[in-house]
């Protein structure tokens, strides 16, 4: 699978998850819980083959200071507002009476990530890599990602 592929692949299982959570009553705090634990090992998979693969390629084939270089220190900043927000939510209990806006939150800061890399990021991979060179990128992908789900477990 192609690198852009996979990773798209990534944002719709994501937002499925989503989806689950918002279908949820306010009192569905165990339900909550176990679906926020999916989210946050998808997300944080995703992040990591994002920051230690997808980026560096990408920030490669750019040279410094230009408008695609700098759309990847962009999301590399989005990462980290993601991680942050992960990180309260990880620290609470489902039942908390802030959970449920953290979550929410949580949605609207990967919302705006997706559609970023969507529409701006992964169109510019498309002029800057090759369809063999993003299946090969798509090749390391899902190897570091197998590696991390495999830890997890």
């Amino acid at each position: 699978m192609n690198a852009i592929a996979l990773l798209k692949a990534d944002h719709r299982a994501v937002e499925e998850l989503f989806k689950e959570v918002q279908a949820l009553s306010d009192t569905a705090h165990a339900s909550r819980g176990r679906l926020f634990k999916n989210i946050d090992r998808e997300l944080t998979i995703h992040a990591h083959i994002e920051e230690t693969i997808f980026y560096p390629a990408f920030k490669e084939r750019t040279k410094r200071n230009t408008e695609p270089s700098d759309e990847v220190f962009e999301a590399f900043e989005e990462h980290a507002n993601v991680k942050a927000m992960l990180a309260k939510l990880e620290a609470l209990d489902p039942g908390d009476d802030t959970y449920n806006a953290k979550l929410q939150v949580l949605m609207e800061l990967v919302k705006h990530h997706v559609k970023e890399e969507e529409t701006r990021l992964f169109k510019q991979a498309k002029q800057l890599f090759d369809n063999d060179e993003l299946e090969a990128l798509g090749e390391q992908l899902e190897v570091a990602k197998e590696k991390m789900l495999a830890g997890a477990h």
